[in-house]
């Protein structure tokens, strides 16, 4: 007979959600890959969105003071990056930055004086409904405003930007509300509220675990895939608000399979790395209440004061979402992990803007990295051979089925289910009638898989004799067990 096995889960919902809408199609070409292409000033090359931010960032750290900023010119598929203080060095740095591929821009403020004006604005102008972020385009702190700042409030933002100098921010008024996108529907399922699952991680000590928004963490501990279901996951850290908003969720059932990738509904996007959005690119947003919807990042450690208090260094852009989408997923067209939905503006009918948490920063805050984080089972073959090797004894005879020869029953950890069968734990052999010498127990040779497997590797073992017994009850006990790592 062969003994019962603990099954692999697989997770209920795939990254991102279960709905999608007709922006399912816009995914299904895929970027051309990088080429070198060419301008009258140098060689710039045409490069696909994860290659730009990259790039970014290398020229960030190879620049140092004079990199003020980059974006992506989607149009040209160009990365441009602005540069400042370039007088006495303008052709080292200039060459520098057009041999690594970008398009220069000289512009008048610097990453330093851009950061110090943000500082202000957060001591001076921290109002409930405002944001503002770092346009790399303009070269200006771009401040948005939604309906609720009006009045005194609408006067002290105005006042502060205008404090900051001629050219260094813009401020433009939001018709809708600044709010996290959380609200009870289906999707996954916490304390009465619904968020969307954004990317499926392996946590820092392996288990399998997906990211979310933090203000979904911190609104209810455990989280189920259906609404009023058992919980699946359990919250393990979350972050909101502050220095960002996410949380590492758990999956209960160790062995969850949790895929690395975004199901869209009509097809499934395969998510191969995090990486730093860049303004300008295009983006894939998948949540639970709007399905699939695209947009275009507009600016980088953005700050935004929600009614709940403030959260710093998000990604800002002009993706619309609604409530239940907090949480999902944020990903290029090339299967790039980009953010995690954190709340905004306005909806899916009307538009409006969306900030992100950045997945890189979650992920390194957290330990997690992106990937399958199930366990190995028994069925995966893990071992000296994967095979099944070892003595088989079916009918329990303690007659090796294969070979003929008589097996030890020591349960050495290479055969299948050797030995004596007792079901129902009263000391008697079922097939054949015969008491049992020990306790009711299927002794005999091995683990079920026939290979051995430890521990570590997640296989199904069985304890030094190999037995399985089975209390009066009908509930497996005692040494013989089957386990799932």
């Amino acid at each position: 007979m062969s003994h019962k096995r603990v099954t692999k889960r697989k997770a209920i919902i795939a990254v991102g959600g279960v709905a999608a809408l007709g922006a399912a199609a816009i995914l299904l070409p895929q970027a051309n890959a990088s080429q070198d292409g060419s301008n009258n000033a140098a060689s710039v090359k045409a490069l696909k969105a994860g290659d730009a931010s990259d790039l970014a960032a290398q020229l960030q750290e190879l620049l140092g003071d004079a990199f003020a900023g980059s974006y992506y010119d989607s149009g040209q598929q160009q990365l441009v990056v602005n540069v400042v203080n370039v007088s006495g060095d303008k052709n080292n740095v200039v060459v520098q930055a057009e041999k690594a591929g970008a398009k220069v821009r000289e512009v008048e403020n610097s990453a330093a004086e851009l950061e110090a004006a943000a500082k202000t604005l957060k001591t001076k102008a921290t109002i409930a409904g405002t944001a503002w972020a770092v346009d790399p385009r303009t070269n200006q702190i771009l401040v948005t405003a939604d309906s609720t700042v009006t009045g005194a409030k609408w006067d002290q933002l105005e006042s502060t930007v205008q404090s900051l100098g001629s050219g260094m921010a813009t401020v433009k008024k939001s018709t809708g509300t600044f709010s996290t996108k959380v609200s009870g529907g289906d999707a996954i399922f916490g304390g009465g509220a619904r968020c969307s699952l954004g990317f499926n991680v392996t946590a820092q000590d392996g288990s399998p675990a997906f990211l979310t928004a933090g203000h979904c963490g911190v609104a209810a501990e455990q989280w189920s895939d259906s609404e009023d279901g058992q919980p699946i996951a359990t919250v393990d850290q979350a972050t909101f608000p502050g220095d960002g908003d996410f949380a590492l969720v758990k999956y209960d059932d160790p062995n969850t399979q949790a895929p690395s990738e975004v199901n869209v509904g009509q097809q499934t996007v395969a998510i191969s790395q995090a990486a730093d959005a860049v303004v300008g690119t295009q983006v894939f947003r998948m949540g639970s209440t709007t399905g699939l919807n695209d947009g275009t990042v507009l600016a980088l450690d953005a700050t935004v004061n929600y009614p709940e208090g403030t959260v710093t260094g998000l990604i800002q852009t002009d993706v619309c979402a609604e409530p239940g989408d907090s949480g999902g997923s944020l990903f290029t067209q090339d299967g790039l992990a980009v953010g995690l939905t954190s709340g905004g503006s306005g909806d899916c009918t009307a538009g409006g803007e969306t900030f992100f948490q950045p997945v890189t920063t979650a992920l390194q805050a957290t330990g997690a990295t992106l990937g399958d984080g199930g366990g190995v089972g028994a069925d995966d073959g893990v071992g000296d051979n994967g095979q099944g090797a070892g003595a088989v004894d079916e009918n329990g005879d303690g007659i090796d089925d294969q070979t003929g020869e008589a097996i030890n029953g020591n349960g050495n950890g290479n055969g299948q289910g050797a030995g004596a069968v007792d079901e129902n734990g009263d000391g008697i052999d079922d097939q054949t009638g015969e008491a049992i010498n020990g306790n009711g127990q299927q002794a005999g040779a091995g683990d079920e898989a026939g290979n051995g497997a430890d521990d570590q590797n997640g296989a199904q073992e069985q304890n030094d004799n190999g037995a399985q017994e089975q209390n009066d009850n009908g509930l497996e006990g005692g040494s013989g067990v089957t386990e799932s790592h």
